[in-house]
């Protein structure tokens, strides 16, 4: 009897004091090299630029080391991965590492503004974001070209790319697009009130605007026109904007925002933050983290994703009208995806992932719900690359569609 009462003794106290942490932001022991100005994920690894350089972390924050070797700009303003390839944008230009930061050498060959805001990748190409405009590179950095024509503003803090559509935010004239790898831009603006666009992201087939004073902004066709989408956004003063499938998170001066519908609403999600000045955001596996400001409250801060993001069910009356299965977002992937469905009346729903030989690799889901819509993250670290199919069974209802891991 002494063991069992020692044991519910341990459990209880599991539950009253270990419990609470899981649910909330934790600070972990890095990077200490200022704020955090970009965060970026290459497989396992999790990088973060930060006003002292870059430090890499390959077990979920935990642990973080510096690998700064021949990065002579110290201020990392921004990141991006491409296949094997590390880039990092400072204020001495672009830096490439090819062994995920061990060492780095410079690459400005053409770059006449060393000044780098932002990088983004497509395809073979990569573009910089300068206080000179967006310049160009098509052989991994070995040489750039500058690409402004029509760019009325070249101060340019954010470029995200949506498939053969690139994006540029701006500090005084708002949002440019050029569908021809940046040979030509046009000011896509109509109805984006805040013209200083300091982020972009892409979720699906929509594109957000992260503005500083103006709140986030939405264009369902590719910036033709914009709807404000602040709804519960209680600081309009946005720094970074993150995805994960059909979730949104803002990362602003009051902390980190979480909307599920696109922007229609959104919900503070900042337990546990005490540094509500949110720089960066990034998903990685089943987490989400966020990169903070100051030179000495600057840290990475973890949260997981299942504490944030619940299951979304609709009114009585605003029900789904039939099962529904999505392709997953994003796809390919690595290593996480989403995948959405939805059921239009209770019942027990099962979600199950295998392999192209039909072997089962994982269950999503297996469990009773009520009638609703949903989402649940398929975390493939383990996994090797290839195509993998995802099936869902939900009474007589049964649909798969497949996914691409490419590591």
């Amino acid at each position: 009897m002494k063991h069992i009462f020692r044991l519910l003794l341990t459990v209880l106290f599991f539950n009253a004091f270990c419990c609470p942490l899981f649910a909330q932001w934790v600070q972990t022991s890095g990077p200490n090299l200022g704020g955090v100005y970009c965060l970026a994920t290459s497989g396992t690894n999790l990088f973060a630029g930060a006003q002292g350089g870059v430090s890499l972390s390959t077990d979920n924050g935990t642990n973080w080391i510096f690998v700064n070797s021949g990065l002579t700009g110290h201020s990392v303003r921004s990141l991006a991965v491409s296949g094997r390839n590390l880039f990092a944008g400072t204020d001495d230009g672009v830096f490439i590492s090819t062994n995920n930061g061990t060492n780095w050498a410079l690459i400005n060959t053409g770059l006449t503004n060393h000044n780098v805001w932002s990088l983004a990748t497509s395809g073979t190409n990569l573009f910089a974001g300068t206080y000179s405009g967006v310049f160009l590179s098509t052989n991994s950095g070995t040489s750039w070209t500058a690409v402004n024509t029509g760019m009325t503003d070249t101060e340019v803090f954010a470029i995200a790319v949506s498939g053969t559509n690139i994006f540029a935010g701006t500090g005084n004239n708002g949002v440019f697009l050029s569908t021809n790898n940046g040979t030509s831009w046009t000011a896509v603006n109509k109805g984006l009130t805040n013209s200083v666009a300091q982020c972009l992201a892409t979720s699906g087939p929509n594109l957000l605007a992260g503005t500083y004073g103006g709140g986030v902004f939405l264009s369902t066709n590719n910036g033709a026109s914009w709807t404000a989408v602040n709804t519960g956004l209680t600081n309009t003063k946005i720094g970074s904007l993150a995805t994960s499938g059909t979730n949104l998170f803002a990362g602003s001066e009051g902390g980190v925002f979480l909307s599920t519908n696109n922007g229609t609403s959104w919900t503070a999600v900042n337990t546990g933050l005490t540094n509500y000045n949110v720089w960066s955001l990034t998903t990685s596996g089943t987490n989400l983290f966020a990169g903070t400001a100051g030179a000495a409250a600057g840290r990475v801060w973890k949260r997981p994703l299942s504490e944030m993001v619940t299951s979304v069910e609709l009114s009585p009356n605003n029900q789904p009208a039939q099962f529904g299965l999505e392709q997953n977002y994003p796809n390919p992937f690595n290593p996480s995806t989403t995948i959405s469905y939805r059921q239009p009346q209770s019942g027990q729903i099962t979600i199950k992932a295998y392999d192209v030989l039909g072997n089962e690799v994982k269950t999503l889901v297996n469990e009773y719900k009520p009638a609703g819509q949903y989402s649940v993250n398929f975390d493939a670290g383990k996994l090797s690359s290839g195509v993998y199919i995802y099936r869902i069974t939900a009474g007589g209802y049964t649909s798969a569609k497949k996914m691409t891991l490419i590591k």
